[in-house]
């Protein structure tokens, strides 16, 4: 008998003990499963608010990319007006009262202009940038005409004559490298340079950012917690009743 009592009592310390452990680890697996719920929310939240963000970034994009194509429209508008003389020599406007005066002249003269006629010429400046040395090729001037018509006699004019030579430099006129001529789209482009006998090759332009966000694809946690089956989410829950019955034995 007291060998049985030994046993028994054993049996129930043992009992106990295991007891307290899987209530120890139930305490634990409740607190995991907290965790997790609150992570899975946050994590929830942290997605939605990045889904918003990526809608602003691609609304963002789409307007900048609109703004961009008006800045450029308006940017070869303001320059329908410019022409640039290239091939006068550096400080060779020095001596006249002004580069307009001194533009003025320099084309009356060597494009045999009448005199008496208005060149309308609002603006004219060398290009921007530092000085060059005296060896290297000299700034062209940019010049704005008030009138787009007098702009296209003068290069017209120009070009008849192929140009001409100022202080043994040869002095040729053009448009602004930039903004000369305004297209709709690039099949435009394309078809108009078709027609002038250009060869023209068109390229796909590379991948703009609003298409690569719209390419992006999202697996959120909120989606996958709506598409979770009753045994995916009790998995928990049976355990815990294991626990339970065992401790009952």
């Amino acid at each position: 008998m007291a060998n049985l009592d030994v046993i028994l009592r054993e049996l129930r310390e043992f009992r106990q003990e295991n007891g307290e452990r899987l209530r120890d680890i139930r305490e634990d697996i409740n607190k995991t499963n907290n965790r997790i719920d609150e992570a899975e929310e946050r994590i929830a939240e942290a997605e939605e608010r990045l889904e918003s963000v990526e809608g602003a970034v691609s609304e963002l994009l789409k307007l900048q990319t609109h703004m961009e194509a008006r800045l450029t429209d308006q940017e070869g508008r303001s320059r329908r007006e410019n022409i640039r003389i290239h091939g006068v020599c550096e400080g060779a406007e020095e001596n006249s009262p002004s580069v307009i005066s001194f533009v003025e002249t320099l084309l009356k003269e060597n494009l045999e202009l009448p005199p008496s006629s208005d060149l309308k010429i609002e603006r004219a400046h060398r290009a921007l940038g530092t000085k060059p040395p005296a060896d290297a090729p000299p700034r062209s001037i940019v010049v704005k005409f008030a009138s787009h018509r007098t702009k296209e006699e003068i290069i017209k004019t120009a070009w008849q004559k192929w140009g001409f030579v100022y202080k043994e430099r040869k002095v040729n006129l053009d448009h602004p490298r930039d903004g000369t001529r305004i297209y709709g789209s690039a099949e435009a482009a394309t078809k108009d340079m078709a027609a002038k006998g250009l060869r023209v090759k068109v390229f796909k332009p590379p991948e703009t950012w609003v298409e690569r966000i719209k390419r992006l694809s999202w697996s959120t946690v909120s989606r996958g917690r709506e598409t979770e089956t009753p045994a995916s989410r009790t998995g928990f829950k049976e355990k815990l009743e294991i626990l339970r019955r065992s401790e009952r034995l």
